[in-house]
């Protein structure tokens, strides 16, 4: 689908959407009522209550001049949202290339989004482990920089979590609650939660308390990704007295099996197509101490290089340790059959805590101090040749003093916040790919893991294979802040907010063969950030608005470090900036029960690409479309869709790997090892179109909901999403073809007593995901095809 054809559905369905929604109008009242009908009966999708995540000022979404989508549990449940890439269904702009398989954070407007909890940034995960979202009250997607109370950011996007907590909507919880769930599913899935929540009573001291427990222990889709996560959180919310007031909690989570997968390797257009695979294996190395895997000393070369590939573009190919020379010849995979072996590991340990007390000084102000820690450790290995050891903490102190004031009578109102922050990292990235002990076409997945497609790993010391990348890094961030919200009469509203750091990072590499500069460098800067909007409540339920911000941000990896030849850079490379142009309109209409946003985006900002962490900027604008319709007491529906084209602006002098083809290869003659550009412009001049992400995706769901009978209650979902084509980014890369989706739950509740069925991919659609980053070329995930899952929940 074109972006013309896009906007014409888009422009289709909101005519059809005022249509029929008039026909329903006599049938609501006031829209107080239409809100609580909505979230009780109607999937929680109509959010009318003021929140602070877009800019930390309290103001409904619906007013908010920033495109956002917020999406509750309830949401989430209905919808089938299991892992934060299905969020592509409920909010526009998140379609995700597969991150080696592991959704661990958003593709927001073409570039990578970063994960927030409460408000504050968590340490990165690109691909890491999966991100956990059962335990969230609300996930809470922005589109743009993130407001000036959280920090610097870029200007993609972000992904805030909101845990449960011991409040409900109207307050603290009255009496205890709590519900228990067991899931069951296709692929031998099985997960199990329990969750309370607890009123306090103390006098003067009332709250509540909030425990969640998650257990999952699952086979997958995919053959040999066996998943065991463990989430456990706790939060505790209370009013002291005297206008005193405190939160406290946190939340744990565990993970071992969330490996790494390219997916499919070998890639031709014919694979994609009809799916005719190349098989054959190289026989010219041998696992010669038979420890079941190659070690250097089998391999030859290391540690300056390696018969696994050739470094230069354009090389002959007549090297013997490249060629397949037994099992010529083709075969069809099945999409369950991904690049995987008992090798694989990885082992994930999450821990998160805050602690939040304020005053209220006055009506109209107050005082909050809040405490944030998060830490990270992860140990990893692909057995193509990619280990990691991820070990990182980090903690950040904010102080906020908010306040509102008016003058000329009242005409002119302002809400307002001032603070400072403080935040430290501290990290260690051990990686070893430099050498070049990698060459992901080597397998045969027809044939499956061998010893002689295994690569030794540092976790195996006698392996001789060492960490070659093994950077130290801590860094400081040091900030003041502010924003303030002006209201003139009751239609115009002007947002200015701005922010300014203090950095400081050191970075040390004492990898065995890091290829970066050596001993330790350390570099300081101040910048600043800033944002401004403005709307206008027009007639008609319309409000337009404008945003303009210019934000910086860090340069960080995958373990949340800064990189050493990034620091010693003179142009100060770890540090960036980013741009963005925004334009909308939010309506409401209906009474409120038909909300929506269209907005337009130009934005500026850099993404770190391939191995040698060079920062590669991006140019991305696009036209993003959200509805969401109670219809009626029975029927509500969803629509998200966008249109976008995200550039990267040339030279990308980053290190990658290109498939045989493109090196002039043919796969018999070249699979055996791989072949690399070390730097991308020399194939890819000046800018060239970030492919990976599609032009369109597009959402349209509905949802039922029956009256209350003596037998019970019926809920139920349908829903289809198509995604437009996309592909590699060598040139005349392989082409994966748009597709549709179709997903839907039925639920039916009896008392304290709900079974929700879930169907996931209803028509075994098969399909595509490109994988991201350095190996974007060579490999791609097929999709999950159909899946079920039976959750039997009971409340109490």
């Amino acid at each position: 689908m074109s972006p013309r054809a896009v906007l014409l559905v888009s422009v289709a369905l909101g005519a059809l959407a005022l249509g029929q929604a008039a026909q329903a109008a006599d049938q609501l009242t006031e829209v107080d009522a239409v809100v609580v009908t909505a979230r009780d009966r109607n999937a929680g999708l109509l959010e009318k209550r003021p929140n602070d995540t877009v800019f930390g000022l309290d103001k409904p979404l619906i007013e908010t001049p920033r495109s956002a989508s917020f999406v509750s549990d309830l949401t989430l449940q209905r919808y089938g949202v299991a892992t934060i890439d299905d969020l592509t269904a409920v909010s526009p702009g998140t379609y995700t290339a597969s991150f080696y398989g592991v959704p661990g954070a958003l593709n927001i407007r073409g570039t990578l989004a970063e994960n927030y909890f409460r408000g504050f940034k968590r340490i990165e995960n690109r691909g890491t482990y999966s991100t956990p979202i059962g335990a969230a009250e609300q996930i809470q997607i922005v589109r743009g920089p993130p407001t000036p109370i959280y920090g610097s950011g870029k200007v993609g996007g972000m992904l805030n979590f909101i845990p449960k907590s011991g409040k409900g909507e109207g307050g603290y919880l009255e009496r205890p609650e709590g519900e228990v769930t067991l899931t069951y599913g296709s692929y031998n899935a099985k997960d199990a939660t329990a969750q309370v929540g607890l009123p306090v009573n103390l006098g003067k001291v009332i709250g509540g308390v909030h425990l969640y427990g998650e257990v999952e222990d699952s086979h997958s889709f995919y053959h040999g990704i066996y998943p065991k996560r463990r989430t456990g959180q706790v939060s505790a919310d209370f009013d002291l007295g005297n206008g005193w007031s405190t939160a406290l909690g946190g939340m744990i989570y565990r993970s071992n099996g969330d490996v790494q997968t390219v997916g499919w390797n070998r890639l031709t257009q014919d694979l994609i197509d009809n799916g005719t695979y190349i098989t054959g294996r190289d026989t010219s190395l041998a696992d010669s101490d038979g420890n079941g895997r190659l070690t250097p000393s089998e391999i030859g070369y290391y540690p300056y290089a390696s018969a696994l590939y050739l470094a230069y573009f354009g090389y002959p190919d007549s090297d013997a340790k490249h060629t397949l020379d037994t099992g010529l010849g083709t075969t069809k995979l099945s999409p369950r059959t991904v690049y995987v072996s008992k090798a694989d590991f990885s082992k994930t340990a999450t821990d998160t805590l805050y602690f939040d007390i304020g005053r209220k000084l006055s009506p109209d102000s107050s005082v909050k101090l809040q405490l944030f820690y998060d830490a990270l450790e992860n140990k990893r290995f692909v057995s193509y040749g990619y280990p990691a050891w991820f070990d990182s903490d980090v903690w950040e102190a904010r102080l906020t003093w908010d306040f509102r004031n008016e003058a000329l009578d009242g005409a002119v109102r302002a809400q307002s916040f001032v603070g400072a922050s403080y935040h430290s990292f501290d990290g260690r990235r051990r990686e070893s790919f430099n050498s070049g002990l990698i060459a992901l076409d080597r397998r045969d997945l027809s044939a499956g893991a061998s010893a002689t497609d295994i690569i030794g790993s540092p976790f195996n010391p006698g392996d001789g294979v060492q960490w070659e990348n093994d950077n130290h890094s801590n860094w400081t961030q040091a900030g003041v802040f502010f924003t303030t919200d002006i209201a003139i009469g009751d239609k115009l509203n002007l947002m200015l907010g701005g922010r300014y750091d203090d950095y400081d990072v050191t970075s040390e590499d004492t990898g065995f063969l890091s290829y970066t500069v050596a001993g330790v460098q350390k570099a300081a800067k101040g910048k600043g950030t800033y944002t401004a909007s403005a709307s206008y409540k027009a007639p008609f339920g319309l409000m337009p608005y404008i945003t303009y911000a210019e934000t910086s941000a860090l340069e960080m990896s995958q373990a949340g470090d800064i990189a050493p030849g990034l620091v010693a850079d003179a142009s100060d490379a770890w540090l960036s900036d980013s741009d963005l142009a925004e334009a909308g309109v939010k309506f409401q209409w209906l009474k409120g029960a038909l909300i929506g946003s269209l907005a337009g985006y130009r934005q500026n900002r850099t993404q770190l690409t391939g191995i040698n962490a060079t920062p590669t900027g991006t140019r991305a604008k696009g036209v993003e479309l959200e509805v969401r319709w109670l219809a009626s007491d029975h029927f509500s529906f969803t629509f998200s869709g966008n249109s976008q084209h995200t550039t990267v602006k040339g030279p990308d002098k980053s290190f990658q790997y290109i498939p045989v083809y493109t090196a002039g290869v043919s796969g018999a003659n070249g699979y055996g090892g791989a072949y690399v550009v070390w730097d991308f412009s020399s194939i890819r001049p000046g800018d060239y179109d970030y492919t990976l992400i599609p032009k369109s995706v597009v959402s349209l769901y509905g949802a039922y909901t029956s009256d209350q009978h003596d037998w019970g209650k019926i809920f139920a979902t349908l829903g289809v999403t198509h995604v437009t084509k996309t592909s590699g980014t060598v040139p005349d890369a392989v082409v994966y073809p748009a597709y549709a989706v179709v997903s839907g739950s039925v639920a039916y509740e009896y008392g304290p007593y709900t079974a929700t069925l879930n169907i996931d991919n209803l028509f075994d659609e098969l399909y595509f995901t490109p994988v991201a980053d350095t190996y974007a070329n060579l490999a791609a995930l097929p999709g999950k095809g159909r899946e079920w899952r039976v959750t039997l929940a009971r409340r109490f």
